[in-house]
C-alpha cells in the first residue's frame, strides 16, 4: 500500500491560501473544533481510487434522522480528518464494523453518555500504514490512529448532522471521543488476535469496532500472583457507578506485561473471560447502598424499596452473562503492568471486518 500523495514543491506552498481554505471550512460548520484539511476534487478522487466500491454506494442510513452516508461522503470526511488516501480502506472497514453494532445503527451517537468508538486494527495493515500498537496506544502522536478515528467523528457530524447542542445530547461526553484507534500488539500478545476471536483468519488485515462509555486504568505492578491481578481488575470492572442495566459488557485492553503474566500462570484468553464472568458483580447489600438494587421490567436498575428487608444481603449478583460480554485484547508497551478497562455501550457484535483495498492498490 504505497503512498499515493506526493508532497507539493516548496514554491507551490501558500500558507495564506491554506489558512483561508481552513477558515472557510470552519465557517461552513464542517470542523470538530480543530482545523480540517480542505478536500479538493483531486484529493477526494485519490481516496476513491483506494477502493473498488462505487462512490454512490450507501454505507450507512439512520432512519431516525432521515440521513445517509455514501462512500464519497466518507472519502471527503476522511480527507478532511487528515487521513492519507491509503488509509481509506481502513476507514471503510471501521465504518462497516461500527454498523454491526446495534447502538451505532440506532441512537447511540445521540446518547446522553456521549459514547466513543473504539477501533481495533489487526493484521499486516498495522505495520504497512504505521499504526501504533505499543507505548501510548490510547494517546496522540501517530497519524493513522489519530486520523482514522477522527474520520468517523467527521462522518457522524457532516454526513448525519449529529453535532453538539443539536442532535448530539451528551451530558458531559468523553475526552478524546474521536481518537480511540488501537492497533493490537500481536507481537507481544500471548494470545490470538481480537480479529481471530471475531471470525477473521490469522494474518488477515481487519478492523473490529464498538462504542465505549468510558475507559479506566488498572495499575497493578504490586504482585506477580495472577489471581490477585484478576481480582484487582474485577474490582474496577464491578464498580456500582457504571451499573445501569441488569447486564453489562466490560472489556479489557491488557498491556503485554499483564497478558504475559496471566498466560504464564496458565490462563488462556478464554479462561480470563470466563473468570471475569464468574467474579464480576456486587452483593445485594452493596447494590442497595448505591440505590441500584431494583430492576424494571426492561432490566434498568433503580432503587428498591428501602423498607423491604434483604433476604440475603451477601448474595452475589453477576452482571456479565456470557464471555461475549468481555472482549479482550493486548496493546501498549511492556514497560509497566498497567492496563485499561473499557466499558462497552451495549454489546460488541463480536465480528471483525476485513480491510479490502482496491484491486489496483493491492498490486
Amino acid at each position: 500500500m504505497a503512498s499515493s500523495s506526493a508532497p507539493a514543491a516548496q514554491s507551490d506552498l501558500d500558507p495564506d491560501l491554506a489558512q483561508a481554505a481552513i477558515a472557510h471550512c470552519y465557517e461552513q460548520g464542517w470542523s470538530d473544533g480543530l482545523p480540517v484539511v480542505p478536500a479538493s476534487r483531486p484529493l477526494v478522487d485519490r481516496f476513491l481510487a483506494q477502493t473498488d466500491r462505487p462512490a454512490d454506494e450507501v454505507i450507512g442510513r439512520f432512519e431516525q434522522i432521515g440521513r445517509e452516508c455514501t462512500v464519497e461522503l466518507a472519502a471527503i470526511n476522511a480527507a478532511m480528518a487528515g487521513c492519507l488516501p491509503e488509509y481509506f480502506p481502513v476507514v471503510l472497514a471501521t465504518w462497516d464494523a461500527l454498523m454491526l453494532e446495534r447502538a451505532a445503527r440506532g441512537g447511540g451517537w445521540q446518547s446522553t453518555s456521549g459514547p466513543a468508538p473504539m477501533i481495533v486494527v489487526n493484521g499486516p495493515v498495522r505495520t504497512e500504514l504505521g499504526f501504533n500498537s505499543g507505548g501510548g496506544v490510547f494517546g496522540p502522536g501517530f497519524r493513522p490512529n489519530a486520523t482514522v478515528a477522527r474520520a468517523i467523528g467527521l462522518i457522524i457530524r457532516n454526513a448525519f448532522g449529529i453535532e453538539p447542542h443539536v442532535l448530539e445530547q451528551a451530558t458531559q461526553g468523553l475526552p478524546g471521543r474521536w481518537s480511540i484507534c488501537l492497533a493490537e500488539n500481536e507481537e507481544e500478545s500471548p494470545w490470538q488476535p481480537l480479529s481471530v476471536d471475531a471470525g477473521q483468519p490469522a494474518g488477515q488485515s481487519a478492523v473490529s469496532a464498538t462504542l465505549l462509555r468510558t475507559c479506566e486504568y488498572v495499575d497493578n505492578r504490586h504482585t506477580q500472583d495472577a489471581e490477585q491481578v484478576l481480582w484487582d481488575f474485577a474490582d474496577t470492572m464491578s464498580r456500582t457507578g457504571s451499573l445501569i442495566f441488569r447486564d453489562a459488557s466490560v472489556g479489557v485492553v491488557f498491556s503485554p506485561e499483564h497478558a504475559q503474566l496471566l498466560a504464564g500462570a496458565g490462563f488462556s484468553k478464554a479462561d480470563v473471560r470466563a473468570w471475569f464472568v464468574e467474579h464480576c458483580g456486587r452483593s445485594r447489600a452493596e447494590l442497595r447502598r448505591a440505590g441500584k438494587d431494583g430492576l424494571s421490567g426492561t432490566g434498568v436498575r433503580h432503587a428498591g424499596d428501602p423498607t423491604e428487608p434483604l433476604e440475603d444481603g451477601e448474595a452475589f449478583e453477576r452482571f456479565m452473562p456470557t464471555p461475549g460480554h468481555v472482549p479482550v485484547l493486548v496493546a501498549g508497551a511492556r514497560n509497566a503492568a498497567m492496563s485499561m478497562v473499557v466499558r462497552v455501550f451495549g454489546l460488541w457484535s463480536g465480528t471483525a471486518v476485513p480491510v479490502v483495498p482496491s484491486t489496483g492498490a493491492q498490486g
